[in-house]
C-alpha cells in the first residue's frame, strides 16, 4: 500500500510542476534559501555578532532588485513604453507598500534570529507560518483547504517540530519558553505569512494589468523606502553610508549574501506568479532538512536519529499533499464555466508579457 501511495504522487507531481519551469523555479527558490541562512551565519563572529550594517545590507539588497527587475522589464519593452506601464498602474505603488512593509521588516528581522539562532532551529521555528498560511490563504482567496490537506499541513509542522525534540533532557533542545526571541520569530512568522499570501493575491490580477516585473519594480522602490525609514528611526542613517561601514558590506560573503538575497526576490515573485503559497511552505520546510544535513557538514551541528524522523514525515507529508494540492492557476478556457471566463481572461492576458 505504501508503495501505491509513492507511486500515485510521482503521476501527480504532474498538478503540482505542470512544466520543467515550474519545477526549475521550486527548485531555485529552495536552494536560495538554504544558501541564505548558512551565508548569513558563516558572517558571525564568536559573539554571535555582524561587523556590518545589516539593515544596508537588506537596502543594498532591494536597490540590485530594482536594477533587475527594471533590466528584465526593459528586454520586453522599450523605455518609453516601461515609462507609459509605470505612470499607467501607478496605484500599484500604494498596494505594494503592505507587502513591502512586512518584508522589511522579515528581512531584517532574518538577520536577528539567526543571530540568536543556528539555520536548522531557525528554519525550524519559521514552520509556525505553515497553518498560519493556510487560513490567510482561505481568507483572501475564499478557498477551503481541503481535510487531506489540513492533514498534510499538520504533518509538516509535526515533522519539523520533532526535528528538534530532545528526549536525552540535554541543553541542546528547543526551548518553546515565551522569550524576546521567540517573539521576534513570531513576528516574523506574520510578516512571512500576510506578505506571501498577499503579494500573490496582487500578483494574480487583484492589482490590475500590470506586468510582473513592472510590480517589482514597485515592490522594491516600496522597500528601499521602508529600509530608510529603519535607518532613520534607528538613527543610523548616516553612520550606514560611512567608509568603514561600506568597507564592511564589500566583504566578499557579504556581497555574496546581496546577490543571493536579491535572487531569493525575484525568484520568490515567479514562484507566487506560476505556483502557490501553500506549495511555498513544503519548499520552506524541505529547506530546513537540507540545511540540517549541510550544516553538519559546514558547522558541524549534529544530525541525529530525530532529524530522519522527522524527514520521513515531513516527505510523506508532501506526498499526501501531492495527492490534491491547492490549485490557484489559471485554467484552459474550455474547462471553465462560461461565468467564470471574464475573469481566466483578464488574468490569461496579464500572464502574457511575463517570459521572465
Amino acid at each position: 500500500m505504501a508503495f501505491q501511495i509513492f507511486n500515485v504522487s510521482v503521476g501527480d507531481l504532474k498538478n503540482l510542476f505542470p512544466t520543467k519551469t515550474h519545477f526549475l523555479i521550486f527548485i531555485g527558490y529552495m536552494g536560495l534559501f538554504i544558501n541564505q541562512g548558512i551565508l548569513v551565519t558563516a558572517t558571525k563572529d564568536k559573539n554571535n555578532r555582524y561587523h556590518y550594517n545589516t539593515t544596508t545590507v537588506v537596502l543594498f539588497t532591494e536597490i540590485l532588485k530594482l536594477f533587475v527587475a527594471c533590466f528584465l522589464q526593459l528586454r520586453e519593452s522599450t523605455i518609453s513604453e516601461f515609462f507609459g506601464l509605470i505612470r499607467e498602474h501607478i496605484k500599484v505603488l500604494v498596494l505594494y507598500m503592505i507587502p513591502a512593509f512586512l518584508y522589511c521588516l522579515y528581512n531584517n528581522l532574518a538577520f536577528v534570529n539567526l543571530g540568536a539562532y543556528d539555520p536548522t532551529t531557525y528554519y525550524l521555528l519559521l514552520q509556525f507560518r505553515v497553518v498560519v498560511t493556510g487560513v490567510i490563504f482561505q481568507i483572501l482567496f475564499s478557498k477551503q483547504l481541503s481535510r487531506s490537506q489540513w492533514i498534510s499541513l499538520l504533518l509538516l509542522t509535526i515533522g519539523c517540530i520533532i526535528k528538534q525534540l530532545n528526549f536525552s533532557g540535554q541543553s541542546d533542545g528547543i526551548s518553546f519558553k515565551l522569550d524576546y526571541n521567540l517573539v521576534l520569530i513570531l513576528v516574523q512568522v506574520f510578516c512571512s505569512c500576510f506578505a506571501g499570501v498577499y503579494n500573490e493575491y496582487l500578483l494574480k490580477g487583484r492589482s490590475g494589468e500590470a506586468p510582473i516585473m513592472v510590480q517589482n519594480v514597485y515592490m522594491y522602490i516600496d522597500s528601499i523606502i521602508c529600509n530608510i525609514l529603519v535607518l532613520i528611526y534607528g538613527g543610523s542613517l548616516k553612520e550606514a553610508f560611512t567608509k568603514e561601514s561600506l568597507m564592511s558590506i564589500m566583504a566578499f560573503k557579504v556581497v555574496i549574501i546581496i546577490f543571493n538575497n536579491a535572487a531569493i526576490g525575484i525568484v520568490t515573485s515567479l514562484f507566487l506568479k506560476r505556483l502557490n503559497s501553500i506549495l511555498k511552505t513544503f519548499a520552506s520546510a524541505l529547506e530546513l532538512m537540507f540545511t540540517a544535513v549541510l550544516c553538519w557538514i559546514i558547522f558541524g551541528i549534529p544530525v541525529n536519529l530525530l532529524t530522519f524522523i522527522a524527514i520521513a514525515i515531513v516527505s510523506y507529508a508532501t506526498v499526501l499533499y501531492s495527492h490534491n494540492p491547492v490549485d490557484n492557476t489559471q485554467k484552459p478556457e474550455g474547462k471553465i464555466p462560461p461565468e467564470q471566463k471574464g475573469h481566466a481572461a483578464a488574468e490569461t492576458s496579464h500572464e502574457e508579457p511575463q517570459k521572465a
